[in-house]
């Protein structure tokens, strides 16, 4: 018989939390970044450089993609409201 022995750990992980509101495209975008990137103190001093002017550039394609996804959903919304005869919500919708 093949006995085999598997074990995961779900690792370390951090909560953010807002109040009276949703995380911003810019909070959700430097949690991916940091997820995605990680460069080590250790490494060297050129590519540690290169390694941050990716990660800032990385940001800021990250927020503009979702930043067009609100967009995106919003409109969805929109035109779903008011397909339903709910122009009163679908015009707020439109002027967030």
């Amino acid at each position: 018989m093949l006995d085999i022995e598997i074990s995961a750990s779900p690792g370390a992980f951090e909560v953010q939390t807002t109040q009276e509101r949703g995380h911003t495209p810019e909070e959700l975008a430097m949690n991916a970044i940091s997820k995605i990137i990680s460069i080590a103190d250790s490494a060297d001093p050129v590519i540690k450089q290169q390694a941050e002017a990716f990660r800032e550039r990385m940001f800021y394609v990250i927020v503009q993609a979702l930043e067009q996804a609100v967009k995106s959903d919003r409109t969805t919304l929109y035109n779903e409201f008011k397909r339903q005869g709910h122009t009163d919500l679908a015009e707020i919708l439109r002027k967030m």
